[in-house]
């Protein structure tokens, strides 16, 4: 686990593996501390490596019990990360190897290989837990089919693709698609499913199974209609049918990411399977939704189709973020996905591509692969997969998407791949689009205007600033979506996609009566940092008459950070034409209640910290805290009055749905409790916590609580009602560590952590206190440092277990250097202490070193 001298991985460094593997076939015989894994392998020299080579086989933490070449024993050479036969011991032409290993997957805290949840067996092997289940080319361009057979008493067994036969204390599984090994599963415990059946539109029946622990069997409705809306979705849009007569998902406690895409066993961290009224939020739901779809669409865009490398993640992964957020917006509201999507890219993208962990969305070296699983690699390459959609236009990008199924289908595939589809469909050249994926960093686009004579000109000029190990960069391709309004509301020019080239670029509009007012990114087109000189009065016009929803959302979020603005640096009171134009949207009955609820968002606090910071400024952590709540308090006043009939009139009339009509409605309802809360002391949202019979507003009601310093009594009723349940527990955890005072943030989570509820192996209960305390913007960078210090004392207590889950965390600290020179020196020194501790996994060596070794300004 300890890697004292990483190593690091070039791209540019690549070559197909020696051998091919043309089969698998794998026996399990499941023991909690002593499990054997019998692999058969059918090898032969691969062509395109030419000459006599070692086999090199991955493979970490394996005790070798034998070896053979066809039957006959070898000895090969063994490291801490690999098994090796000599080239001379290899026959020329094709050839068996048999190993067999023991491992121990109740001893298996990292969560990754084959390891235990609280009795059931399960794998996790993306990117490399392959080879902590036998020794094998762990690497996405070897690609084999695998036949599985698990030895077991446990009632359900199950692996990859279709079952073949299940005896008494054993199943066989036999995957006719090949597949690389970060998509091998296994499941094997004492579960009950969820099943339903699907016809595909050939005429072929499918068995969907979810299964859960017992108990948790009622709680799996949502997945399953997620499940099938997805299938038929890709159908109807992508044109992609299921190819295997079963489709398996498997809800686990113990998981250290969402949820996991293995062909035809998706393994789900069991947050984002179970839910039900009394036990999710509607945000629960629509994250279940969008999760069940994502991993379902890489069925084709991951396994049908995989990436070569691990360099290359992107592809599958961009990709399939873009094509989740498209049956998003096509399930629920297409205009506020399209917002959420966005204030989640520039949250926690464009912070990475601000600091320094910013990376290319395809990026040339690693040291640890884990730590790629980035926002750039997701949330970013989705943007470039939209940013592309909206150059081509919408018919070339089905007919690139076509053809990269035919031409690509089985294949391990690159970027360069991806882009020649699209050139070979459309006729495009994209050597310059590339730098999307090849150069970090968010361009920031400045724009100004002229009009004269009926013309009106708007004049482009993109920067692409410096970011570690690449300090100088290309124009990039922005699509910029723009239309354009008269002075009175009407819009003159409809939305028009302008493509630039260059850094510096004017584009005119002839035979306009009067000068427009300008609605440019329309939505958000391109994934930039709009820089323009931009009255209030123009914005609030956009806010009241702009078509495009996005920018009308926009409008009033650059409002919002504006007045912001001058509350934190200049003391000023919230400016009354803003809180009239919001409270004119808020209170208009025939926009969307989810939109309306979205408005009601006030900006972040990191994300001021992050405006602050980049017009110069050292932003101050309890200056911006007490600006806002100075701003959500002068909000609720100006609602006031209208806030108690808002709330009734939003109140549900029936039995509860999870559709988005309803959750819109709760939104709003819960947004507006939460206001009213500031002027009554929490009164009504204590009595909204009592009569709640459904946990969004159960939550939403008791946020309010403790936003105002009231809720004592309520978290105690809460955790007596559901401390049988981790998933809702974890809310409990996280709620009052979010909520809790700047100077008080450290200390509650302290007395949390040291709770006989706090399980700080599972990765869920973990992040649901140490990471709400660094998303605690005052409370963790408060200038004791206790934050700081308590933060870092959790990730070096966690890091010999799971030291994914440490690293992953270990980004809280990822904007110290914007920050004063007292809260630098002290978030520095636990940096510091953190990469001085001795045996530190290489995970969260790598991220430690970034952050601190990259002494450059953003």
């Amino acid at each position: 686990m300890t890697h004292p001298t990483p190593q690091t991985i070039h791209l540019a460094d690549y070559k197909p593996f020696t051998h091919l593997v043309e089969k698998v076939d794998l026996t399990f015989t499941l023991s909690p501390s002593a499990t054997k894994v019998k692999a058969r392998l059918a090898l032969a020299p691969n062509p395109a490596r030419p000459g006599r080579h070692a086999l090199r086989l991955d493979g970490e933490g394996l005790r070798l019990v034998s070896c053979t070449i066809d039957g006959a024993e070898v000895a090969p050479k063994l490291d801490p990360t690999s098994l090796t036969v000599p080239a001379r011991l290899l026959p020329k032409r094709p050839f068996i190897l048999e190993t067999v290993v023991e491992i121990a997957p109740e001893a298996n805290t990292a969560l990754t290989g084959l390891y235990m949840s609280r009795g059931m067996y399960c794998t996790q092997c993306e990117a490399e837990g392959f080879r902590r289940i036998t020794f094998y080319p762990d690497r996405p361009d070897v690609m084999s089919r695998f036949k599985v057979r698990i030895e077991s008493k446990l009632p359900i067994l199950l692996s990859n693709g279709n079952p073949v036969r299940r005896g008494k204390a054993s199943a066989v599984w036999s995957d006719p698609w090949p597949k690389p090994s970060y998509l091998f599963a296994l499941v094997a415990g004492d579960l009950v499913s969820h099943s339903a059946k699907y016809t595909t539109r050939s005429g072929r029946e499918v068995v969907l199974n979810i299964w859960v622990r017992r108990g948790d069997e009622d709680r799996c409705a949502y997945a399953m209609d997620s499940l099938i809306r997805s299938m038929r979705w890709d159908e109807e849009v992508y044109g992609r049918e299921y190819d295997l007569n079963v489709f398996n998902i498997v809800a686990v406690d113990d998981f250290n990411m969402g949820a996991m895409e293995n062909k035809g066993l998706n393994i789900f961290n069991s947050r984002y399977v179970l839910a039900s009224p009394e036990t999710a939020t509607d945000e629960d739901f629509a994250r279940i939704e969008a999760i069940i779809a994502h991993e379902y669409f890489h069925n084709w865009t991951g396994n049908r189709i995989t990436c070569r490398d691990w360099f290359q993640l992107c592809l599958k992964e961009g990709l399939t973020v873009f094509r989740d957020q498209q049956f998003s917006g096509d399930m629920r509201s297409a205009a506020v996905r399209r917002i959420e999507d966005v204030m989640t890219l520039r949250a926690r993208q464009f912070r990475e591509d601000a600091g320094p962990l910013a990376h290319p969305v395809r990026p040339d070296s690693f040291v640890e692969i884990n730590n790629f699983y980035t926002a750039t690699v997701y949330e970013k390459g989705a943007e470039v997969i939209g940013m592309l959609k909206r150059l081509v236009g919408d018919d070339a990008y089905a007919r690139a998407l076509d053809l990269y199924f035919d031409r690509h289908d089985g294949d391990a595939a690159t970027i360069e791949d991806w882009l020649k589809v699209f050139e070979d469909a459309t006729g495009r050249d994209l050597s310059q689009f590339k730098y999307w994926y090849t150069e970090a960093g968010t361009p920031r686009l400045n724009v100004t205007d002229h009009y004269a004579d009926g013309v009106y000109t708007l004049t482009f000029e993109q920067e692409n600033p410096a970011t570690p190990g690449q300090p100088e960069k290309h124009p990039k391709v922005l699509p910029i979506a723009v239309g354009l309004l008269n002075p009175n509301g009407d819009e003159v020019v409809p939305t028009t996609v302008l493509e630039m080239t260059k850094a510096r670029q004017s584009f005119r509009f002839e035979g306009l009566a009067a000068r427009p007012i300008p609605s440019i990114l329309r939505g958000f087109s391109a994934a930039v940092v709009l820089d323009r000189d931009t009255p209030p009065s123009e914005r609030a016009f956009l806010l009241a008459h702009d078509t495009d929803p996005f920018n009308r959302w926009e409008a009033g979020r650059a409002l919002a950070k504006d007045v912001l603005r001058r509350m934190v640096t200049e003391g000023a009171e919230p400016a009354t034409d803003w809180l009239d134009a919001l409270a004119h949207l808020v209170l208009d009955e025939t926009l969307d209640p989810a939109y309306r609820a979205l408005a009601l968002r006030l900006p972040g606090e990191d994300d001021m910290a992050q405006t602050l910071h980049s017009a110069g400024l050292v932003p101050d952590p309890d200056r911006i805290h007490a600006a806002r709540r100075r701003m959500g308090d002068a909000l609720a006043a100006r609602l006031g009055p209208r806030l108690p009939r808002l709330i009734d009139d939003l109140a549900d009339a029936g039995p509860f749905t999870p559709d988005a009509k309803a959750a819109g409605r709760r939104a709003l309802r819960v947004a507006a409790l939460g206001l009213l809360s500031r002027l009554d002391g929490g009164a009504a949202a204590e009595a909204a916590y009592a009569r709640a019979n459904n946990m969004t507003e159960e939550i939403g009601a008791l946020s309010a609580c403790l936003d105002v310093g009231k809720g004592r009594a309520q978290l105690d009723l809460f955790q007596a009602r559901w401390s049988h349940d981790p998933n809702v527990m974890d809310k409990w955890f996280s709620l009052q560590i979010a909520h809790a005072a700047p100077a008080e943030a450290a200390r509650i989570t302290a007395r949390l952590t040291d709770s006989p509820g706090f399980d700080w192996k599972n990765p869920n209960r973990f992040r649901s206190a140490i990471g709400a305390l660094s998303a605690n913007h005052a409370g963790f960078h408060h200038l004791s440092g206790a934050a700081y210090r308590l933060v870092a004392d959790w990730l070096l207590r966690l890091d010999p277990l799971n030291p994914q889950t440490a690293a992953r965390v270990s980004t809280a600290f990822e904007t110290w250097r914007r920050y004063d020179p007292a809260r630098r020196q002290l978030a520095k020194a636990e940096l510091e202490r953190i990469l001085a501790t001795p045996k530190l996994s290489r995970d969260l060596h790598e991220m430690i070193e970034r952050m601190l070794g990259v002494a450059w300004s953003a």
